[in-house]
């Protein structure tokens, strides 16, 4: 009995996926950075402010330089990838470090709010992108749905 083949996941075109993961992968050293004391030693809001604009430019630069060719697209989901892997990270880190489970998995309504979130902040890098990329001339713009 031959069963058809089940349908692929459905995933944007010209989205790199290893690029995604590796850019939501770096914006770790934000908790990072809480988690060994880094950022109370700069000073807490300096440094939190500070760390996400050089990831932010860390992000815009490289889907620039790549030549990505869905930079916004990307860069959302980058952003929805660090929330994952936040979320994650907090879960092994805060029983580690004594404190028993914390962050979003502890309350699972948080979840959400923190994913959409860090959507909001890959969106915004993702328009500077956009917006850089045009221009250097690299095409037109490419905006979410816009090929």
């Amino acid at each position: 009995m031959n069963r058809p083949p089940s349908p692929a996941p459905v995933s944007p075109p010209g989205v790199p996926w290893s690029l995604v993961l590796s850019l939501g992968a770096l914006a770790l050293v934000r908790p990072l950075a809480n988690a060994t004391g880094v950022a109370e030693a700069v000073g807490t809001p300096w440094a939190q402010v500070g760390t996400t604009l050089l990831v932010t430019a860390t992000w815009v630069a490289a889907v620039v330089v790549a030549h990505v060719p869905r930079p916004f697209v990307t860069l959302v989901c980058a952003g929805v990838a660090y929330g994952v892997l936040a979320i994650l990270l907090g879960a092994v880190l805060s029983p580690l470090l004594g404190e028993g489970l914390q962050g979003p998995l502890a309350r699972p309504v948080a979840v959400l709010p923190v994913l959409a979130l860090n959507a909001m902040w890959g969106a915004a890098a993702g328009g500077v992108a956009v917006a850089v990329g045009a221009t250097l001339g690299r095409g037109r713009a490419r905006w979410p749905g816009r090929g």
